[in-house]
């Protein structure tokens, strides 16, 4: 499903297009008689009487042609609740037939500043679909008409509206990927390309993590055949700041199994998800290079497998961490830890970071 946003000034006429217009709590329709047809108010008017009034959103069918859209505008919202609506109205269209809607911006009230922006951004991040391997992919497209003067975004805030979805996009398709194809090496490939945005790549491979001790990281991926990386993305936004960085740590298992200390087969395919904590730093850092952000921040991210083998770490193994603590592996199925151990301990060490913010998945 592709999304289409057009900007036109005009937005006092009245249109025989889908309409959606802004209202407040009450599902108050008098400001909008100059935007529709006499008919239409007064059919839409005798129908909110029986409406569920504690909805966000309300859709009538005026005719079989045209739909009119009303979008309560509660009071006291955040700017994450505009997205929601922003959500939700996309979650409303997305099956139907109708194609093309007008979206009336002068009918926002002015107590909220940006209001179409973050409508818009909620929209767009809800529209994301991972068709990649579907044998037949639908090919349809949503436009998006916004009229009236309130209906164009700061230059600045469609950058960071932009840089947002784009990096929320680029680890929503880095989780979704199945795990024959996004191993580690393929993941670091991936990583690599971030470089064209200006983010410093390092890759550190197995040969290079033995010697700098992490045999924690490591001893999670020995029984597999694919080879275990950590990556460093250094985003240097502000040259002439001299403070420590920010920091993020991301869990990257690409598959667990749980190693030798095997996970139940029910629902073991979800378990490709379990380096969506790197995906979120990967993206992070990707959103701070697009917007270019004025700070310093680095991620750090893990990827391995933790598969079973004849080379696999095994309960009772004593394995030494990067910081030179001994770790004794109880049962393999508890790998996060000993990934971020290392990961953690080695961004300390490298960056001396303000802070050290880590994000995985499934780990105590």
């Amino acid at each position: 499903m592709s999304i289409e946003i057009n900007y036109k000034n005009s937005g006092s006429k009245k249109l025989p297009a889908n309409l959606v217009l802004f209202v407040d709590e009450k599902f108050n329709i008098s400001n909008l008689k100059k935007y529709i047809s006499s008919s239409e108010f007064f059919y839409i008017n005798d129908l909110l009487k029986t409406s569920d009034l504690k909805k966000n959103l309300l859709v009538f069918e005026v005719s079989s042609k045209k739909k009119i859209v009303l979008v309560s505008i509660k009071n006291s919202l955040e700017t994450s609740d505009i997205e929601n609506l922003g959500a939700e109205f996309y979650g409303r269209i997305n099956h139907d037939k109708k194609s093309e809607y007008f979206v009336n911006s002068d009918t926002i009230s002015n107590k909220y500043e940006n209001f179409i922006g973050y409508f818009l951004h909620g929209l767009k991040l809800k529209s994301y679909e991972f068709n990649l391997y579907k044998s037949k992919k639908e090919k349809k497209l949503i436009s998006i008409n916004v009229l009236g003067k309130k209906n164009k975004a700061t230059i600045q805030n469609e950058l960071r509206f932009k840089a947002i979805e784009e990096g929320t996009f680029f680890a929503r398709d880095l989780v979704s990927e199945p795990p024959n194809v996004l191993n580690p090496k393929e993941y670091v490939n991936r990583l690599l390309k971030l470089r064209k945005l200006g983010i410093k790549v390092t890759v550190y491979n197995e040969s290079q993590m033995k010697k700098l001790g992490m045999h924690s990281l490591l001893g999670v991926g020995r029984g597999s055949i694919n080879e275990s990386f950590l990556v460093t993305l250094e985003w240097n936004g502000n040259k002439k700041d001299k403070k420590a960085p920010l920091s993020f740590v991301g869990k990257g298992v690409c598959f667990d199994t749980g190693g030798i200390s095997l996970k139940p087969a029910k629902f073991m395919e979800e378990m490709k998800y379990d380096m969506a904590g790197s995906a979120v730093v990967a993206g992070l850092i990707q959103t701070l290079a697009i917007r270019k952000a004025k700070i310093n921040a680095v991620g750090v991210v893990g990827l391995v497998e933790n598969m079973p083998g004849g080379n696999a770490q095994r309960p009772g193994d004593i394995v030494k961490a990067y910081n030179g603590k001994t770790i004794e592996v109880l049962n393999t199925d508890a790998e996060g830890r000993l990934v971020l151990a290392d990961a953690l301990s080695f961004t300390e060490a490298k960056f001396k970071p303000r802070f050290m913010i880590d994000l995985a998945t499934l780990t105590g």
